[in-house]
């Protein structure tokens, strides 16, 4: 039996590059195709060496190239995007990338018949949370162009699903953290913030008193849980990907402080703070993926200090 292709968006990017060994791992050939904006040149090289990946260096914002790139591929999984923080500076550039990109991918994968689509999407599709944890079914209220774009993205994997049968599953990505992620990352840039400054002795300065939290969630976990989407029996739900567990900024920075081994004490900066909290609810990610979080944020955390400290 010949080997499946996976088509993989954004493939060379930190998310990708933890998927696409896993595909290996698994038999499936891999065709990423990406800009190479941001892609990790090195790491393709590496990958490609195997003989089963293979990379298109291409932009999904034509739908030309992804259609045709795309054909004899069995599967899809749709990572591309440009960042919140990008986003809010540079709409445009954002709606191009991320809501005509969306439908480029989707529209090919139509059209090609694919077995199964899996979209990056975002917690960040439910704005402020009401209530914790926050599952799939709560309102969805998105505040940046990012966020619209994965709300809008979800809507148009349904109009493909109605129209012409496409299989899909959306994985609401909370907040990701880990080895070989960019610094300026949104939801990590209070790591960086907090490991520059612990590593120079200086203490960790939280606005307020650290009560703000996110459900942070190892690069690794979301790399499993895309290759379980893209083997799960059931598919066209959206599905939360997170640990259940919120860590305020004041743990956060605590657990830094103990991993980088310095003698400090948190500063806290007294101002006014939006407190925030998430968490997701992930029984839908047991059920329909049989996927569960495998590495405690502590321990994470941790082994991202030793890799930085190295």
């Amino acid at each position: 039996m010949s080997k499946q292709t996976v088509f993989i968006t954004g493939g060379a990017g930190f998310i990708g590059l933890h998927v696409v060994p896993l595909l290996l791992d698994k038999g499936y050939r891999v065709r990423i195709f990406d800009n190479m904006f941001r892609g990790d040149r090195d790491q393709v090289a590496k990958l490609a060496a195997t003989g089963d990946v293979e990379l298109v260096d291409q932009d999904v914002r034509y739908g030309g190239a992804v259609h045709a790139a795309m054909k004899g591929c069995d599967l899809v999984v749709h990572l591309a995007a440009v960042s919140i923080n990008k986003s809010q500076a540079d709409p445009y550039e954002s709606i191009d990338i991320n809501m005509v990109g969306n439908h480029n991918v989707f529209a090919a994968a139509a059209d090609h018949g694919v077995k199964r689509l899996v979209f990056a999407s975002s917690a960040s599709v439910y704005g402020d949370p009401k209530k914790l944890p926050m599952h799939e079914d709560d309102r969805l209220d998105p505040l940046t162009p990012y966020c619209i774009s994965k709300r809008a993205g979800e809507d148009l994997l349904a109009f493909y699903q109605r129209s012409k049968g496409l299989n899909w599953i959306a994985l609401r990505f909370f907040n990701v953290y880990g080895p070989g992620q960019k610094p300026t990352a949104y939801y990590t840039s209070v790591i960086n913030h907090f490991v520059k400054r612990l590593k120079t002795g200086q203490p960790p300065i939280i606005d307020g008193r650290g009560e703000q939290s996110m459900d942070f969630i190892h690069v690794h976990d979301i790399a499993r849980s895309v290759v379980a989407a893209l083997e799960a029996e059931q598919g066209n739900v959206p599905v939360n990907i997170g640990t259940g567990i919120d860590t305020s900024v004041a743990t956060l920075a605590e657990i830094l402080i103990k991993a980088v081994g310095v003698d400090v004490e948190p500063q806290f900066n007294p101002r006014e703070v939006l407190v925030s909290r998430r968490a997701a609810d992930i029984t839908r990610a047991r059920e329909v993926l049989g996927w569960e979080p495998t590495i405690a944020v502590e321990d994470g955390m941790t082994d991202l200090i030793k890799v930085e400290v190295a």
